[in-house]
C-alpha cells in the first residue's frame, strides 16, 4: 500500500481485496488493532470490527509499566540483564554460579519495548536467578568490567514480587488468546470481565499493587463497550459450550442474550433455505429427458377415517424455524457445559446433528478470530520463507511454501 494509511485508504483496499477474492457480498469480520485508522476503515467499509484483545491487554499493561515506580525498577533490572548479555566474562560468572547453587541453567531476558509480556518474563526470570545473580556481582572479575552495576536490594526485590503477582492474571491472559488452536473470541467477553474484577482494589494491597490495579482497570473500562462488541462477544460466548452458562452477564443480560441467539439462528436458517431454493430454480432442465409420473390413485377412506379424520389427525402440525430454533436454544442451555480444557469445535462436530441450526450460527461466529496474532505471525513465517538465500524464489512459490508451512499438520 503505497498510499498514506488513513482509514479511508485503507478500506478502499479492503474492498478491492475482498472482490478480487469474491467475498464482497459475504459476511465479512474485520480483526485489527485499535488504532484509530482502522476503526475509521471498519467505520466505512461498513464491516463488523472486533478489536484485537492481544493488543488491548498489551494497551493496558503498558499503562501500568509505564508508572514511575514500576518503569524504574523494571530499568535497573534491563541494566543488569543487558550487561550480563553484553560481558562474555559475567555470563561465564553466572553460569558457573547457577551450578553452584543448584538454580536452573536459564539465560536473562531482557525487555522488548512492543511487548509487555517480555517485560513480565524479563522480571520472572530475573528472581528466578537472583541468588546467582547476586553472586555473580560480588565477583572481583566481573566487578572490574561493571563496576556501576549493582544488584537489587531487599525492597526492590519485595516490589519486583508485587508487580508479579498484580501482573500475572494479565500474563496468563495474554498467553491464552495467543495460541491459534481453539477459537479466541469467545473467550474475550468472560476474561475481560475477569480481569476487571481481579483489578479492583482490595484491603491490604500496597500501594504499588493498587496503581498497578487502577491503571489496568480504567483501560480495560474503556474497551468492548459499545452496543455491537457486547452482542458479537456475549452471542460468542454463548455458542460456546464451555462458556454457555454466561455467568458474568446479569440474569437480564443472559435472556437478551438467547432471545438475540433464537432470532439469529432461525434468520440464518431462512436464509440458507432460500438460497437453496434459489440454486434450485436457476437449475437449467431438459424437458425431453424427464418423466412424465402418473400420480398414484388416492387411497379409499374408511368409515372410521370419515367419521373421526377431522379431529383425529395423523399430521404433525409444522414448526415455525423460529419455534424449532427456541427449542433447539432451550435444549442447548440444560446441557451440561463442556469442560475448560477442552475443544469447543470438536464438541459442535459431534452435536451437529442434534443442533443444527446453533451448529450453523457456531460456525459463523466460532471461526472469528479473536485476535490478529495468527495474521502477524504469518508475516513472520514469510519472513523466515524468504530469505536472501532464496531471494530468487517467485512470489507464486513463497505463498505455496508458506500455506504448507502452516498447514503440513493438519489436526484430525
Amino acid at each position: 500500500m503505497h498510499e498514506s494509511h488513513t482509514g479511508a485508504n485503507v478500506a478502499e483496499v479492503l474492498k478491492t481485496a475482498t472482490e478480487e477474492w469474491g467475498i464482497s457480498n459475504k459476511p465479512i469480520v474485520l480483526v485489527t488493532d485499535n488504532a484509530s485508522n482502522m476503526v475509521v476503515a471498519a467505520q466505512v467499509g461498513g464491516y463488523l470490527h472486533v478489536k484485537c484483545f492481544a493488543h488491548t491487554l498489551n494497551l493496558a499493561s503498558q499503562r501500568a509499566l509505564k508508572l514511575p515506580a514500576v518503569a524504574r525498577l523494571l530499568g535497573r533490572v534491563r541494566r543488569i540483564t543487558t550487561f550480563f548479555h553484553r560481558s562474555t566474562i559475567a555470563n561465564s560468572m553466572l553460569e558457573q554460579k547457577q551450578k553452584l547453587l543448584d538454580l536452573p541453567t536459564h539465560k536473562l531476558k531482557t525487555d522488548v519495548v512492543t511487548r509487555w509480556n517480555s517485560g513480565y518474563e524479563m522480571l520472572q526470570r530475573f528472581l528466578e536467578q537472583q541468588p546467582a545473580i547476586c553472586a555473580a556481582l560480588l565477583s572481583s572479575d566481573v566487578r572490574r568490567s561493571g563496576s556501576d552495576i549493582c544488584t537489587l536490594n531487599e525492597n526492590d526485590i519485595t516490589d519486583a514480587e508485587d508487580i508479579m503477582q498484580a501482573l500475572r492474571p494479565m500474563f496468563v491472559a495474554t498467553k491464552i488468546v495467543s495460541e491459534e488452536k481453539n477459537p479466541t473470541l469467545s473467550i474475550i467477553a468472560p476474561v475481560h470481565a475477569k480481569l476487571l474484577n481481579d483489578t479492583h482494589q482490595a484491603m491490604g494491597d500496597k500501594p504499588i499493587v493498587r496503581d498497578i490495579k487502577q491503571a489496568i482497570n480504567q483501560d480495560l473500562q474503556k474497551r468492548y463497550s459499545t452496543v455491537e462488541e457486547k452482542n458479537t462477544l456475549h452471542t460468542a460466548s454463548a455458542l460456546d459450550p464451555r462458556f454457555k452458562s454466561l455467568p458474568f452477564l446479569t440474569t437480564d443480560d443472559i435472556s437478551a442474550t438467547y432471545s438475540k441467539l433464537v432470532v439469529e439462528a432461525a434468520s440464518l436458517q431462512l436464509t440458507i433455505r432460500q438460497e437453496e431454493t434459489s440454486s434450485a430454480s436457476g437449475i437449467e432442465m431438459d424437458g425431453q429427458d424427464l418423466e412424465v409420473l402418473e400420480e398414484p390413485q388416492p387411497k379409499r377412506r374408511s368409515g372410521l377415517a370419515d367419521l373421526l379424520g377431522e379431529t383425529f389427525s395423523t399430521t404433525a402440525p409444522l414448526k415455525s424455524a423460529f419455534s424449532k430454533a427456541e427449542e433447539e436454544v432451550n435444549r442447548y442451555q440444560e446441557a451440561s457445559p463442556l469442560p475448560l480444557e477442552e475443544n469447543p469445535l470438536n464438541w459442535w462436530k459431534a452435536h451437529e446433528k442434534m443442533y443444527p441450526f446453533l451448529a450453523k450460527l457456531a460456525k459463523r461466529y466460532l471461526s472469528i478470530p479473536g485476535t490478529s496474532v495468527s495474521a502477524e505471525r504469518v508475516f513472520s513465517t514469510a519472513g523466515d520463507i524468504g530469505t536472501a538465500q532464496r531471494s530468487t524464489l517467485t512470489s507464486e512459490h513463497v505463498d505455496q511454501l508458506l500455506f504448507l508451512s502452516k498447514n503440513a499438520s493438519i489436526p484430525k
